[in-house]
């Protein structure tokens, strides 16, 4: 099982309202648990041929509501911090639980500046996922607000990154 479908099946089950979830095939054990009740990690657990059993925390994901609504295009900050007006600006969020990076590599100099204009398509960030980089796109264009993590910081899926002023 790949990183996609792992993403998709906890999208999927964080969309049915489903409170817990097991998946159990050969080599891999899935437990996806949701909800209100308690905030508990999603452990997957990779069962060795030889019998024993190792248990090892691999992915976090935090609980997510059950009528959040899932949708392609990012959706505007609701909530403005007291003194700033965010409502008017599009929150790009993270599409997977993974570390955050602002450049390409260490040597290299940053993908996006506060102040930079952006196109779609543009590449803003890079976020690890277990030991592959994902070149976060944007959906939108206009110019970078603000950026709202800071580098090599681990992030969870649908996190704000940057906000972004589209007109």
């Amino acid at each position: 099982m790949d990183l996609k479908e792992i993403q998709n099946l906890i999208k999927f089950v964080a969309k049915s309202g489903a409170s817990e979830v097991k998946l159990e095939m050969d080599d891999v054990k899935i437990t996806i648990k949701t909800g209100s009740e308690e905030k508990e990690p999603t452990y997957i657990q990779h069962m060795p041929m030889g019998g024993q059993m190792q248990q090892m925390p691999m992915q976090q994901q935090a609980p997510a509501p059950a009528q959040r609504e899932q949708s392609q295009a990012p959706e505007t900050e609701s909530s403005a911090p007291a003194g700033d007006d965010n409502s008017k600006y599009v929150t790009v969020k993270s599409p997977i639980i993974g570390t955050f990076y602002r450049k390409p590599s260490p040597d290299k100099d940053v993908f996006v500046e506060v102040g930079d204009s952006i196109k779609e398509g543009d590449v803003l960030c890079v976020i690890e996922a277990m030991k592959l980089f994902n070149e976060i796109e944007s959906e939108v264009s206009g110019k970078i607000v603000k950026v709202l993590v800071d580098d090599s910081s681990p992030v969870e899926f649908d996190q704000p990154l940057f906000l972004v002023d589209p007109s």
